[in-house]
Protein backbone atom coordinates (compact mmCIF):
# COMPACT_ATOMS: atom_id res chain seq x y z
CA UNK A 1 0.00 0.00 0.00
CA UNK A 2 2.39 2.22 0.71
CA UNK A 3 4.27 1.65 -2.48
CA UNK A 4 0.94 2.60 -4.24
CA UNK A 5 0.55 5.80 -2.35
CA UNK A 6 4.14 6.85 -3.54
CA UNK A 7 3.19 6.93 -7.36
CA UNK A 8 -0.21 8.23 -6.04
CA UNK A 9 -0.42 11.41 -8.70
CA UNK A 10 1.07 9.16 -11.22
CA UNK A 11 -1.33 6.15 -10.93
CA UNK A 12 -4.22 9.14 -10.51
CA UNK A 13 -2.40 11.16 -14.05
CA UNK A 14 -2.53 7.63 -16.08
CA UNK A 15 -6.16 6.97 -14.85
CA UNK A 16 -7.51 10.28 -15.65
CA UNK A 17 -6.28 10.55 -18.93
CA UNK A 18 -8.47 7.02 -19.94
CA UNK A 19 -11.59 8.28 -18.04
CA UNK A 20 -11.65 11.55 -19.78
CA UNK A 21 -10.79 9.68 -23.29
CA UNK A 22 -13.78 7.83 -22.75
CA UNK A 23 -16.05 10.33 -21.42
CA UNK A 24 -15.36 12.25 -24.69
CA UNK A 25 -17.01 9.33 -26.43
CA UNK A 26 -19.81 8.99 -24.24
CA UNK A 27 -20.76 12.23 -22.75
CA UNK A 28 -21.75 14.18 -26.01
CA UNK A 29 -20.85 18.37 -26.45
CA UNK A 30 -23.75 20.25 -25.03
CA UNK A 31 -25.32 23.83 -26.68
CA UNK A 32 -23.85 26.08 -25.38
CA UNK A 33 -23.60 29.90 -27.05
CA UNK A 34 -24.37 28.35 -30.34
CA UNK A 35 -21.54 25.85 -30.26
CA UNK A 36 -21.48 22.39 -29.09
CA UNK A 37 -19.25 22.35 -25.97
CA UNK A 38 -17.79 19.06 -24.32
CA UNK A 39 -18.54 18.73 -21.16
CA UNK A 40 -15.58 16.41 -20.47
CA UNK A 41 -13.11 19.62 -21.09
CA UNK A 42 -13.43 21.24 -17.71
CA UNK A 43 -12.28 17.97 -16.65
CA UNK A 44 -8.96 18.14 -18.78
CA UNK A 45 -7.99 21.25 -16.97
CA UNK A 46 -7.19 18.84 -13.71
CA UNK A 47 -5.05 16.35 -15.92
CA UNK A 48 -2.31 19.09 -16.14
CA UNK A 49 -2.59 19.72 -12.74
CA UNK A 50 -2.05 15.94 -11.96
CA UNK A 51 0.88 15.58 -14.67
CA UNK A 52 2.14 18.47 -12.61
CA UNK A 53 2.34 16.37 -9.40
CA UNK A 54 2.95 13.06 -11.12
CA UNK A 55 6.29 15.05 -12.59
CA UNK A 56 7.21 15.60 -8.84
CA UNK A 57 6.56 12.15 -7.52
CA UNK A 58 8.48 10.48 -11.03
CA UNK A 59 10.63 13.45 -12.48
CA UNK A 60 10.69 13.20 -16.67
CA UNK A 61 9.24 9.53 -16.44
CA UNK A 62 5.98 11.43 -16.51
CA UNK A 63 6.36 10.60 -20.22
CA UNK A 64 6.14 7.28 -19.83
CA UNK A 65 3.17 7.59 -17.44
CA UNK A 66 1.25 9.91 -20.44
CA UNK A 67 2.33 7.12 -22.90
CA UNK A 68 0.56 4.33 -20.89
CA UNK A 69 -2.31 6.86 -20.84
CA UNK A 70 -2.73 7.33 -24.40
CA UNK A 71 -1.94 3.40 -24.93
CA UNK A 72 -4.98 2.65 -22.41
CA UNK A 73 -7.12 5.46 -24.18
CA UNK A 74 -6.69 4.09 -27.73
CA UNK A 75 -8.36 0.44 -26.59
CA UNK A 76 -10.78 1.74 -24.26
CA UNK A 77 -11.80 4.76 -25.97
CA UNK A 78 -13.14 5.34 -29.71
CA UNK A 79 -10.29 4.83 -31.97
CA UNK A 80 -11.12 8.23 -33.68
CA UNK A 81 -11.54 10.54 -30.54
CA UNK A 82 -8.45 8.48 -28.64
CA UNK A 83 -6.41 9.44 -31.32
CA UNK A 84 -7.56 13.08 -31.64
CA UNK A 85 -7.36 13.40 -27.72
CA UNK A 86 -4.14 11.65 -27.71
CA UNK A 87 -2.04 13.81 -30.32
CA UNK A 88 -3.46 17.23 -28.46
CA UNK A 89 -2.85 15.82 -25.15
CA UNK A 90 0.99 14.82 -26.16
CA UNK A 91 1.78 18.20 -27.95
CA UNK A 92 0.17 20.26 -25.06
CA UNK A 93 1.80 17.91 -22.51
CA UNK A 94 4.74 18.31 -23.78
CA UNK A 95 4.62 22.14 -23.99
CA UNK A 96 3.12 22.04 -20.14
CA UNK A 97 6.30 19.32 -19.51
CA UNK A 98 8.69 21.70 -20.66
CA UNK A 99 7.59 24.69 -18.98
CA UNK A 100 7.42 22.97 -16.01
CA UNK A 101 10.49 21.82 -15.96
CA UNK A 102 12.77 24.59 -17.31
CA UNK A 103 11.08 27.33 -15.76
CA UNK A 104 12.47 26.68 -12.17
CA UNK A 105 9.44 28.80 -10.51
CA UNK A 106 7.74 28.33 -7.88
CA UNK A 107 5.12 24.92 -7.84
CA UNK A 108 2.24 27.25 -7.71
CA UNK A 109 3.41 29.29 -10.90
CA UNK A 110 4.87 26.51 -13.15
CA UNK A 111 1.15 24.93 -12.65
CA UNK A 112 -0.28 28.13 -13.78
CA UNK A 113 2.14 29.09 -16.46
CA UNK A 114 2.34 25.56 -17.86
CA UNK A 115 -1.97 25.42 -17.63
CA UNK A 116 -2.15 28.50 -19.53
CA UNK A 117 0.29 27.84 -22.56
CA UNK A 118 -0.79 23.94 -22.57
CA UNK A 119 -4.51 23.88 -22.55
CA UNK A 120 -4.68 26.53 -25.57
CA UNK A 121 -3.03 24.16 -27.94
CA UNK A 122 -4.79 20.69 -26.39
CA UNK A 123 -8.08 22.81 -27.36
CA UNK A 124 -7.17 23.77 -30.91
CA UNK A 125 -5.41 20.83 -31.74
CA UNK A 126 -8.02 18.69 -30.29
CA UNK A 127 -10.82 20.73 -32.31
CA UNK A 128 -8.83 20.86 -35.38
CA UNK A 129 -8.37 17.34 -35.82
CA UNK A 130 -12.43 16.33 -35.21
CA UNK A 131 -13.10 19.13 -37.33
CA UNK A 132 -15.23 20.95 -34.82
CA UNK A 133 -12.64 24.06 -34.80
CA UNK A 134 -14.08 27.58 -33.97
CA UNK A 135 -13.15 30.30 -32.67
CA UNK A 136 -16.16 30.51 -30.09
CA UNK A 137 -15.59 26.67 -29.09
CA UNK A 138 -11.54 27.43 -28.90
CA UNK A 139 -12.23 29.66 -26.33
CA UNK A 140 -14.76 27.85 -24.35
CA UNK A 141 -12.65 24.79 -24.00
CA UNK A 142 -9.57 26.63 -23.55
CA UNK A 143 -11.16 28.73 -20.62
CA UNK A 144 -13.24 25.76 -19.08
CA UNK A 145 -9.88 23.67 -18.92
CA UNK A 146 -8.42 27.47 -17.21
CA UNK A 147 -10.89 27.29 -14.55
CA UNK A 148 -9.41 24.07 -13.40
CA UNK A 149 -5.81 25.16 -13.24
CA UNK A 150 -6.88 28.44 -11.59
CA UNK A 151 -8.90 26.57 -8.84
CA UNK A 152 -5.86 24.28 -7.84
CA UNK A 153 -3.28 27.53 -8.20
CA UNK A 154 -5.71 29.52 -5.67
CA UNK A 155 -5.63 26.56 -3.73
CA UNK A 156 -1.90 26.22 -3.37
CA UNK A 157 -1.38 29.99 -3.19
Amino acid sequence: MEKLNQFKYSLAYVVSIVLVNIGFVYIPPVPLLGEMFPPMSIIVGLIFILRDFAQREIGHKVLIAMAIGAVLSYFMADPFVAIASVVAFAISELVDWAVYTFTKRPLKDRILLSSALGTPVDSAIFLLILGFFSPLGFVLMTVAKMLSALRIWWRIK
